[in-house]
């Protein structure tokens, strides 16, 4: 799943999103096109149903298998209309092809996941359980990657499907530790709270993030000067870069209390390494203009931060006073 995000993140970079312009096949086929002349109309070429070309600034589909003649015949296509883009570039349709493949991998290994809980079933249904919603989860989050291609890349979709997969991420962490039973547990309301407070505060510094990403996505499109990029940053950007700090301070407090307490520091020592490297990054990004895989990056420390935060969340329950 980590790798399903960073493939993403790759993607988002490279600006591969719309590599291929349709969903689950890439240009109606399964084995993306490598070069033009796949998506140009060729004379005495056999066709398949579904096949997606280039034509007159516009995709047109196949409406059936045929062998096309000298001249082109209309009748055998319909214009592809759920969104007007038809540019082509190999490389970012290889890109976006190999994001779904490692997509697809992942819901396999999941449902593999599944079918191996089920032995378990008379001993703890919640191992099948859990599994079942992972994978009714990979499912929903391959939908909404179809939202995402039919809507050209609409923003607040994009924004839907990374937290989905944050939401996969925490069931798969949270079956890892339900699954041990070796785990020791605390007693502890106030850091049970702080805890919770950090993973909340990790979601919006998240979800800020992609705002960021956004408006550096609309700059790209003006210009492909990077040091233009950040140079009238929105308020999203100065959110973004102030709320780090908080972040950083309430997990610096974690670590005080828990070495105070004397509870394992190696979940917080990863915490705040994260966050030292997130911030570091975010200062190359704005100052050394966006470095090659740094945002992937960026956004995969992210999702790294997030897991561990909530791996170390489930170890910590409320005492309840009588």
């Amino acid at each position: 799943m980590y790798l399903v995000i960073l493939a993403g993140s790759l993607v988002r970079m490279t600006g591969s999103g719309m590599g291929c312009p349709d969903w689950p096949k890439c240009f109606g086929l399964y084995i993306p096109p490598t070069s033009e002349d796949q998506v140009k109309w060729a004379p005495n070429y056999n066709y398949s149903e579904g096949t997606i070309l280039r034509k007159d600034n516009g995709l047109i589909v196949a409406n059936k298998d045929f062998v096309s003649k000298e001249k082109f015949d209309s009748s055998n296509w319909y214009p592809y209309t759920k969104h007007d883009y038809s540019d082509f570039n190999a490389t970012k349709t290889w890109i976006e092809f190999l994001n779904r493949l490692i997509g697809a991998i992942a819901g396999l290994f999941t449902v593999l996941m599944l079918l191996l809980s089920l032995k378990f079933w008379k001993k703890n249904k919640n191992y099948s359980l859990i599994s079942i919603l992972i994978v009714l989860g990979m499912g929903f989050q391959a939908w909404l990657g179809k939202l995402v291609v039919d809507s050209n890349l609409a923003p607040y979709k994009i924004t839907v499907h990374m937290l989905m997969a944050l939401v996969i991420v925490g069931l798969i962490i949270y079956l890892i530790f339900i699954s041990n039973s070796a785990n020791k547990i605390y007693l502890d309301n106030k850091l049970k709270i702080l805890i919770s407070l950090s993973l909340i505060l990790t979601l919006i510094q998240i979800i800020s993030g992609t705002q960021v990403r956004e408006f550096v996505d609309t700059q790209y499109v003006l210009t492909q000067n990077k040091e233009l990029w950040l140079n009238k940053p929105d308020l999203n950007f100065y959110f973004h870069r102030t709320f780090s700090l908080t972040v950083f301070s309430l997990n610096a407090y974690l670590l005080y209390l828990t070495f105070k307490r004397k509870y394992s520091l190696k979940p917080i020592l990863c915490v705040m390494s994260v966050i030292f490297l997130e911030i570091l990054l975010g200062i190359i990004m704005y100052y050394a203009d966006f470095p090659i895989f740094s945002q992937p990056a960026h956004l995969f420390l992210a999702t790294i931060l997030f897991g561990i935060q909530f791996y170390w969340f489930l170890f910590f329950k409320y005492k309840f006073q009588k």
